[in-house]
């Protein structure tokens, strides 16, 4: 699993003025380097910029135009999965290499800030900005450096893949779904009275029926039904895996997590879907 956190500061309100940059490059769950720059914007300071990252003009003055940082960035990101919090950083680079006459990047984009507001339900409305996001999961950093910043957010993402058990694919698709459930993120009660009362079920990979049918069979059925692993968590049904969406893994995020779970004492079932089908007596429904 490999991305690249990035994160920029502006010398004014154009999002072309780009005077620092900073790349945070995670593989594996772990930050594995880091590059940053300053960067001289050849545009004039606005007082309020100088104010929030205390940068002016005379730290970048022999510091490198966006054109020529670029032969050095470029070949740093390009075909990348980039990470950034809220749309700013991105819309600045499209900008400054359009200043620059310079043809678009081609990379795939995470806002974790949208990552964030489909993780913690607190933070769905409001409060999804960088630094409270961080105060939440107690990351300390220097808020309004690009370096800092790039690194915090890769760290938050890190954090609402491991909360959600899901991996960048997933949460790719995660973030094109809507906030407040018409995704996949199936949480439901089972029926007290059904067969398989006191199971907690989770789903992983793709089903030949809808997730949602599948859910409200295993929830008639018994089974609390829950969209991530976790220590309750007692049946995995999988589905079909595509293993182009895997990252090199032969198994899902949820797969290996409860794996891991299973090596740590915990009893988990580990079926298909059709053993899941016949468990909770579809096949008996379908002749009815």
């Amino acid at each position: 699993m490999k991305f690249i956190a990035i994160d920029v500061e502006t010398a004014n309100a154009n999002l072309s003025s780009i005077c620092q940059i900073g790349l945070a490059f995670f593989e594996n769950g772990e930050l594995v380097n880091t590059w940053e720059s300053l960067i001289n914007p050849e545009e004039e300071f606005d007082p309020i910029n100088i104010s929030i990252h205390g940068i002016d003009y005379s730290d970048v003055r022999n510091a490198p135009t966006f054109k020529d940082i670029s032969k050095k960035l470029i070949p740093l990101v390009q075909d990348s999965i980039l990470v950034s919090h809220m749309s700013f950083d991105r819309v600045a680079l499209y900008r400054s290499f359009e200043k620059a006459k310079l043809e678009q990047l081609n990379c795939s984009w995470i806002d974790t800030a949208m990552v964030v507001r489909r993780t913690w339900n607190e933070l769905s409305k409001k409060g999804y900005g960088l630094a409270n996001v961080a105060k939440k999961l107690n990351l300390e950093f220097e808020h309004h450096n690009a370096l800092e910043d790039a690194k915090t957010c890769g760290i938050i993402l890190l954090k609402a893949l491991e909360e959600l058990s899901m991996d960048l694919n997933e949460i790719q698709t995660r973030v094109k779904q809507s906030i407040d459930g018409h995704n996949n993120r199936i949480n439901l009660e089972g029926n007290p009275d059904g067969n398989l009362q006191g199971e907690v079920l989770v789903f992983t990979g793709t089903l030949m029926i809808p997730r949602k049918e599948a859910a409200q069979m295993a929830a008639e059925a018994g089974c609390d039904v829950s969209s991530t692993v976790k220590k309750t968590v007692t049946i995995l049904v999988i589905g079909d895996q595509d293993t182009t969406k895997l990252n090199g893994h032969e198994k899902s995020s949820k797969h290996r997590k409860a794996e891991e779970l299973i090596k740590k004492g915990q009893y988990i079932k580990i079926i298909g879907e059709s053993d899941f089908k016949a468990m909770v007596g579809v096949q008996t429904l379908l002749k009815c």
